[in-house]
């Protein structure tokens, strides 16, 4: 069974940092594509970063130069490093899977439909 668990998040004041991980639990990581989402309430699901398992990173552009996504495949767990916070960033943000590597076709995060595996999500606020 394949879990992905989240960790990280929180509040913080804007101009400030915060690291989500998400720990993936029942394969092995290295050779998938993941990528991290965030969804507001009563709006869909949006792609915020992306890496694929040839090691391109990808990124919407509202968040680019501030975020940063990484992998640690020793520890199976993939990273969003977010600089720079924005009121504008605040969500419930949630790690996924990409089990056909479809950013690599598209060269860009495909829709939340083309994922299989999700983290539970956690909150990120950030106050003016």
């Amino acid at each position: 069974q394949v879990h992905l668990v989240q960790s990280g998040g929180g509040s913080v004041q804007a101009g400030g940092s915060l690291r989500l991980s998400c720990a993936v639990f029942g394969y092995t990581y290295s050779g998938y594509c993941m990528a991290w989402f965030r969804q507001d309430p009563g709006k869909q699901r949006e792609g915020v970063a992306g890496i694929a398992n040839d090691g391109r990173t990808m990124y919407t552009d509202s968040v680019k130069g501030r975020f940063t996504i990484s992998q640690d495949n020793a520890k199976n767990t993939l990273y969003l490093q977010m600089d720079s916070l924005k009121p504008s960033d605040t969500s419930m943000y949630y790690c996924a899977e990409d089990p056909t590597c479809m950013m690599t076709v598209l060269g860009g995060i495909p829709g939340y439909q083309h994922f299989r595996y999700w983290g539970q999500g956690t909150q990120v606020t950030v106050s003016s």
